[in-house]
């Protein structure tokens, strides 16, 4: 099992910056990929972001290429999502996973653990 924390979230303005941190704990070399998703009030959970733990591809949302950025610190075994130029619309409670199988995804069922969620509200 591997757990997740994540935090960073906020209540910012459009156009402000955020960065949010995943710690990762318990058996976190079975982990393949982590990624950011997140779900807006009455949406479904999507993807935003993922990277390898090794080698450190890094996939991202059309949505938001060019303004997030994922990274990972393997040391510290934490994963990060750095975001600029904040909108309205990225308003949703953002969500760490990772996932444990072999090979890479973009979509939410393409994860295995969870972490409880961090808030980001944007206002305009």
């Amino acid at each position: 099992q591997v757990q997740l924390v994540e935090s960073g979230g906020g209540l910012v303005q459009a156009g402000d910056s955020l960065r949010l941190s995943c710690a990762a704990s318990g058996r976190t070399f079975s982990s393949y990929l982590m990624g950011w998703l997140r779900q807006a009030p009455g949406k479904e959970r999507e993807f935003v972001a993922s990277i390898r733990w090794s080698g450190g591809s890094t996939y991202y949302a059309d949505s938001v290429k060019g303004r997030f950025t994922i990274s990972r610190d393997n040391a510290k075994n934490t994963v990060y999502l750095q975001m600029n130029s904040l909108k309205p619309e990225d308003t949703a409670v953002y969500y760490c996973a990772a996932r444990v199988r072999p090979g890479t995804s973009t979509s939410v069922t393409g994860f295995d653990s969870w972490g409880q969620g961090t808030q980001v509200t944007v206002s305009s």
